[in-house]
């Protein structure tokens, strides 16, 4: 399940306290990212439990954005560890992503 982050300090204590973040970043006005977001939250849901899913409205925080170097949507940056490890940005595939966080998801978890 997706948790909307509110503010930057939020998003930065939620990587420092959680070992794995997906954040998802999106607008309103972004089409591909309605369609996107349910199949990404249902691959992160059932192949990496112990991932936190944040979901980061880049038109309502830009610092956020900013702060993450998102000039587009949808744009998925994944956090190991408080460091950035993958980032996908407009045409990618649910798949690719999920063999990408399963490598790095299985040596911090299993």
């Amino acid at each position: 399940m997706f948790k909307e982050i509110k503010s930057l300090e939020e998003f930065i204590a939620l990587k420092k306290e959680q070992a794995a973040v997906l954040a998802y970043f999106s607008t309103d006005a972004c089409s591909v990212c309605k369609v996107l977001k349910p199949k990404v939250e249902e691959m992160a849901t059932a192949r990496f439990p112990k991932m936190q899913l944040v979901y980061i409205k880049s038109d309502v925080l830009p610092d956020v954005a900013a702060q993450n170097s998102v000039f587009t949507a949808p744009t998925i940056v994944v956090f190991f560890d408080n460091r950035e490890t993958i980032r996908k940005s407009r045409a990618f595939s649910v798949g690719e992503l999920q063999d990408e966080i399963g490598r790095y998801y299985s040596m911090l978890f299993d």
